[in-house]
C-alpha cells in the first residue's frame, strides 16, 4: 500500500496493530478522522491518553475501575461469599448484563496455555488464593470458555484449592464448548450461571 504522506502511514500502521484491524480498514478509520472537526479527534485522543494514564485495576478482583476498589466490590449488596472466576474484564461486563449474578468477581487477566506461553504464574491466581484463604468465600464459580486452556485454568486452580474449605462449581454447558463467554447470548449465559454444577462433576465427565 503505497501513502502519499508519511504522518498518513505512521497513523495506518499503528491503527492497524488494534486487533481485528487490517491495513484497509486502519486507512479508512484514520481518513475518517481526518475529515472530523480537530476538536474531535483531541477528544479521542485525550480520552485514550486519559484511559492509559489513570485507569486503576481493583486491588481485590482485578476488574478495570477508577477507584482503588471496583464499584462491583464496593456494593455492600453484593454477596461476597460467591466469587466468579473469568478470563477478562469483557467476560465481568458479559456476565453483569444477564442480571443473573449477585457475587463478586476474579479477573485472572487470561488463561494457562503452555503455547502461547502463560503459565500460573503469569495469571491473578496467587491473589485468588490468598482471597479464598482470607475472605469468607464459600464458592468458586468457574466462568472461563470451554475450551483446552480454560478447563486446564479451572484444573489447575481447583488443585491450589485443596484443604479450603470453599465449594468450586462450573457454570452449565449451555456454553457450546470452544466458544468464547463474551459472545454467549445473554439468556444462556445467565441459565449457565443459575444452572451451575459442582466443580469435580466436570471432571468427571470430561
Amino acid at each position: 500500500m503505497e501513502f502519499s504522506s508519511k504522518l498518513l502511514e505512521n497513523a495506518v500502521y499503528e491503527m492497524s496493530q488494534l486487533p481485528g484491524i487490517g491495513k484497509r480498514t486502519a486507512l479508512r478509520l484514520v481518513l475518517h478522522l481526518l475529515k472530523q472537526p480537530e476538536e474531535r479527534t483531541n477528544l479521542l485522543s485525550e480520552a485514550i491518553t486519559k484511559l492509559r494514564s489513570e485507569v486503576n485495576f481493583c486491588k481485590s478482583c482485578h476488574n478495570i475501575s477508577d477507584t482503588e476498589v471496583c464499584e462491583i466490590c464496593a456494593n455492600p449488596k453484593r454477596d461476597e461469599t460467591i466469587v466468579c472466576v473469568v478470563e477478562d474484564i469483557r467476560d465481568v461486563m458479559a456476565i453483569e448484563n444477564t442480571s443473573q449474578f449477585n457475587g463478586l468477581y476474579h479477573v485472572l487477566g487470561g488463561k494457562i496455555s503452555p503455547m502461547e506461553g502463560v503459565g500460573p504464574q503469569d495469571l491473578n491466581i496467587v491473589s485468588l488464593i490468598q482471597r479464598v484463604k482470607e475472605k469468607e468465600v464459600k464458592e468458586l464459580i468457574f466462568a472461563l470458555s470451554s475450551t483446552m486452556e480454560g478447563d486446564t485454568t479451572n484444573f489447575y486452580i481447583y488443585r491450589q484449592l485443596e484443604g479450603l474449605n470453599v465449594t468450586t462449581s462450573t457454570i452449565a454447558r449451555g456454553i457450546s464448548v470452544g466458544d468464547e463467554l463474551e459472545y454467549a447470548d445473554e439468556v444462556t449465559l445467565g441459565r449457565s450461571i443459575l444452572n451451575r454444577v459442582p466443580f469435580e462433576n466436570s471432571i468427571k465427565a470430561s
